[in-house]
């Protein structure tokens, strides 16, 4: 079975996957100084939830943001479990042209949502991904990666209003807010989140539209927390949760 992982700056993301079917997936934190052996007694304990075994990994492929966390996972995969590593970089195969100022940086991430989101829906394509970040993509129809644009994550945000204001209380952004024009403090904070972020995005996704220029792009959203926003978007025609764990796969069939 491959492993695939995802980490990115506050969570971490695993994926099984047997042939083309995702056996299971599972959501962590990201801690930096884990060590190879923490990290296969969590894995081992998540799969084991499942009635998976680490032993039967047979390959790990991970996309990181976390420079500090990509040597513990070649010894994971070298060391303990004594699999092939495969590690998202600019010198892996990818299928993608990449037109960014400066390939390299790029976050593996975008690129792993670029390829997945062609194989899966088509190009040209716009991906938005909603993290610590929230990026919005542009490939176009000849599967050339342009780049984007970064916004603040919506619960860095959150965070950082939370800690500036004396008054304003954190809230949970997924008990949605009954109307834009709110009637108490909880929920105005979460109508300007809310609403107020997926009126960004559309409006990124729009001039990223019209920039690009050309008919039939298809737009799909990911992320942990893109549920919250993506049903009150007006641009975003898919929403798919496992769109980076799909995009590991494929460059795994690309490059194994």
């Amino acid at each position: 079975m491959l492993m695939a992982v995802d980490v990115g700056n506050t969570q971490t993301v695993l994926g099984l996957y047997d042939g083309d079917e995702l056996g299971g997936h599972w959501r962590i934190a990201t801690e930096a100084q884990r060590t190879a052996d923490e990290l296969a007694v969590v894995f081992a304990g998540l799969l084991d939830l499942k009635g998976l075994r680490l032993g039967e990994v047979s390959a790990l492929i991970v996309s990181s943001v976390v420079p500090g966390l990509t040597r513990s996972y070649r010894h994971l995969a070298e060391d303990v479990l004594g699999v092939p590593f495969y590690l998202v970089n600019t010198q892996m195969e990818t299928g993608i042209k990449n037109r960014y100022d400066d390939p390299a940086a790029v976050g593996a991430d975008r690129i792993v949502n670029a390829v997945a989101a062609g194989h899966h829906y088509g190009f040209p394509a716009i991906i938005v991904d909603i993290g610590t970040a929230t990026t919005v993509e542009a490939v176009d129809g000849e599967g050339c990666y342009l780049g984007g644009a970064i916004l603040t994550g919506l619960y860095v945000a959150l965070d950082a209003l939370v800690a500036r204001t004396a008054k304003l209380p954190s809230v949970d952004l997924e008990e949605e807010a009954p109307s834009v024009i709110a009637t108490n403090t909880p929920d105005s904070i979460r109508s300007g989140f809310v609403y107020g972020y997926a009126g960004a995005i559309d409006a990124l996704v729009r001039r990223s539209r019209e920039e690009l220029g050309e008919e039939g792009v298809h737009v799909v959203a990911t992320g942990g927390p893109a549920s919250v926003i993506v049903r009150h978007c007006r641009e975003i025609e898919a929403f798919d949760p496992d769109l980076t764990l799909k995009g590991l796969r494929v460059l795994y069939e690309m490059n194994a």
